[in-house]
This record gives structure tokens, sequence and C-alpha cells, in this order.
């Protein structure tokens, strides 16, 4: 009987806690939207996995000796992961359309917006009872609305890493619900007739420019904010892999093999952080709450200067790209396209609002870089 009675209680029945069982149902929601629905199923779903790995009583995945306990200790706490996702990106991004129109250079940065203004909300959070968010957390959680989640997992590992669960969730969610969040805000500040601006086609860019501009972006960047060098300096790399033209095998491993295998890892390291001691209280609720509005006031922040910028530029430029700003690349610059067609269905922006997209990945860089050097 004693050791019928040691089986029971080393079983998931005998120590399944009620909390553990409302994350493992998170994690199917988060395989469902993956699968089914499609939403970033390249992160959700082993995101998804991972949470509910990290919430089988007993299993010891999180505990030191675990498989997702070194996930997590070797590539997210060490800020690994996220700069080699970096580095892949940087291998699939095309640097021209922002060469040829350098001018959406700024409607990147407006969509920065959203994060110093959430900064100020996630303080002011604190006033009502429950929450308790100190600068770093608030700086965390702010950045969820460059719509960058390896930037947002590279910073809340630096400044926040209780909160990397809740965040890293809230980020890819957001990105994920792209398609449905902008829309309504892009309809919504613009007229019939401004979705309808056509663009003046975008210029050739010369090998040479593509191969000079991520050194260039490099040298700024250290010379006036080096607490973005890992982050930009990774990009840059990756780029110049994709240009140079000399080095095919490493930008297709890049591009390819590299990412894939460190986004299996980063996903389930992501999904380790959703255990129910830290993700069921009141400031989960904050963070996604917040997250949701950050993003908003970016979509709306780069709509806006957009409109601006046509009270003093000679070429128009069609508002709805600012959306693309924030930095969910390519899924932001698709919206704007779709919803300019909705117009005019012979109006293309899609690689006119690939400049502001690629500008928001170096603005969310930027601004990580900036909270980094304040807040470290």
């Amino acid at each position: 009987m004693d050791g019928l009675l040691i089986l029971w209680q080393d079983t998931g029945l005998a120590n399944f806690q009620w909390q553990q069982l409302v994350m493992i149902a998170v994690g199917c929601l988060l395989l469902y939207l993956a699968i089914v629905r499609q939403f970033e199923p390249l992160l959700l779903l082993p995101i998804g996995f991972g949470a509910i790995l990290a919430n089988i009583p007993n299993g010891g995945f999180n505990e030191p000796g675990g498989l997702l306990y070194y996930i997590y200790e070797v590539g997210i706490a060490s800020g690994v992961f996220p700069l080699l996702i970096f580095l892949g990106v940087g291998a699939l991004t095309d640097f021209g359309a922002l060469i040829a129109n350098p001018k959406t250079l700024l409607l990147g940065a407006a969509a920065q917006f959203g994060i110093f203004a959430t900064l100020l909300g996630a303080v002011a959070l604190n006033e009502l009872p429950g929450f308790a968010f100190t600068l770093k957390e608030a700086a965390s959680i702010a950045i969820i609305g460059g719509a960058d989640g390896p930037t947002a997992i590279f910073l809340t590992s630096r400044l926040a890493p209780d909160l990397l669960g809740a965040i890293a969730v809230a980020a890819y969610s957001y990105m994920a619900l792209v398609p449905i969040i902008q829309p309504p805000i892009m309809r919504a500040l613009t007229s019939v007739e401004e979705r309808k601006i056509r663009m003046v086609q975008l210029r050739v860019v010369s090998k040479r420019e593509k191969i000079l501009f991520p050194m260039l972006v490099l040298g700024l960047c250290v010379l006036f904010l080096p607490a973005a060098s890992p982050l930009i300096g990774m990009f840059c790399l990756g780029n110049l892999f994709r240009e140079s033209g000399v080095v095919e095998r490493l930008s297709h491993t890049v591009q390819n093999e590299l990412i894939n295998i460190v986004t299996i890892f980063l996903g389930l390291g992501v999904g380790s952080k959703l255990s129910a001691d830290k993700f069921l209280n009141l400031q989960t609720l904050g963070i996604l709450v917040l997250g949701a509005l950050a993003f908003a006031m970016g979509t709306a922040a780069g709509v806006l200067m957009a409109k601006l910028m046509n009270c003093v530029c000679q070429d128009k430029i069609n508002p709805l790209i600012g959306s693309a700003g924030v930095s969910a690349v390519p899924m932001a610059a698709r919206v704007s396209n779709k919803v300019g067609q909705e117009v005019d269905p012979h109006n293309f922006l899609l690689m006119h609002a690939m400049g502001p997209n690629v500008a928001g990945v170096l603005g969310s860089a930027v601004a990580a870089g900036v909270l980094l050097a304040l807040l470290k």
C-alpha cells in the first residue's frame, strides 16, 4: 500500500493545481491561434507548447537540470537568441524602399511614440491598487508598442526578466493581430481621398548604396547610441550578408536554418516563463491592456505623422503607409497596401510601405537602446 501511495503522490493527478490547469489551457489557446487561425504560428506554436510543458507538475522542465531551464538561461537570459533573430531578420530585409525614399524614416520614428507614451501610462497605473510597476518594468511593457518581439524579449530580459512571459506573449499576439487592430485606426484617421493618394514611383537603388547603408546605420549607432549596437549590429551584419553578394551560403543559412532553429528555442524559452506562479496575477492583465494601447498609439502616430508631412512635402505621402512604422515586418506593410486597395484597387502601396516598416525595426531597436542606456 505504501508503494501505491508513493506512486499516486508522484502522478500529475495528485499534484495538479487549478492555476496550472488554467495555464495549460492558455497554452492550448496559443496552439489554436497558431494552427487554426494561423496567427504568428512560427512563434505561438512553440510558445504555447512550452507553456504546457512548464506547467506539468513534477515535470522539472523549469528547474535546474531541466530542458527549458537551460534553453532560457543560455539563450534568453543571456540575450543571445533575440540577437540571432535580428541577424536573420537583417538578412531577410531589403532596405531599398527606405533608401529610395528616406523621408519615410520619420514615419518609423513617429510610430515609436506609443512606446514612450505607454511608459508614462505604466507608471501612472501604479496609482491603482494591485499595481506596482518599477520604472524598468514600465519600460519593458512600453516596448510592446514597437511590435517587435525580439526587441521586447531582449530589453525585458535585461530590465524585468520576471515579466518576460507576459510581455513576450503580448508582443507576439499583437503582432499577429495587426490585420485586425490596425485597419479601424487607419480608417478613422484618414479620409477616402487621403487613402486614394498615389505616390511617386520609387527610384532604383544601386547595389553600392545597399552595401554602404548598413555600415552607415551601424556607424551612427556606435557614435550616438552604443547601447543599441547589439541589436543594430546584428541586424546590419545580416543585411550585409544579403547585399554583399559574396557570401550566399552564409546569407542562405542565416535566412533559413539558423533563424528556424533559434525560433524554436526562443519560443520554448518564452513559454517556460508562462508558469502559473509568474503569469496569473493582476499585473499580467495590466501588461496586456497597456500593450494594446501602446500598439494602437504607435499605429496612430505613424498615420498622423504622414498627414503632417503632407502639409510641407511637395510629393504627397499616402497616410496609410504611416501605420507600417511599427516593425511587424512585412505584415504591417501588407495591411497598408490592403486598406489602400479597398478604395482604389489599382493603388499599390506595398513597396512604399516597406520604407517605414524597415525604419520601424531600426526605430524600435533605437528606442530599446535609449531605455537600456537610461535604466540599466
